[in-house]
């Protein structure tokens, strides 16, 4: 029963640190928002006509065209 009231304690704990840091990491956020867009076109671009190809394969097996 210790540990879960040591858990809940330091849950407790984290979550009053952050609500008093009221400015936050906003250029972190920004930077991590951008870097993930950036990889998500990267990907599409990279995966996207073999996806589309796939897609393709399969609903033509579904539906016997």
């Amino acid at each position: 029963m210790t540990t879960i009231r040591r858990w809940f304690t330091a849950g407790r704990t984290l979550g009053e640190d952050l609500a008093e840091d009221e400015r936050g990491d906003v250029p972190g956020w920004v930077l991590v928002t951008l870097m993930t867009a950036a990889l998500v076109v990267v990907i599409w671009a990279v995966a996207g006509p073999a996806l589309v190809n796939l897609f393709e394969q399969a609903i033509s097996r579904v539906s016997g065209i």
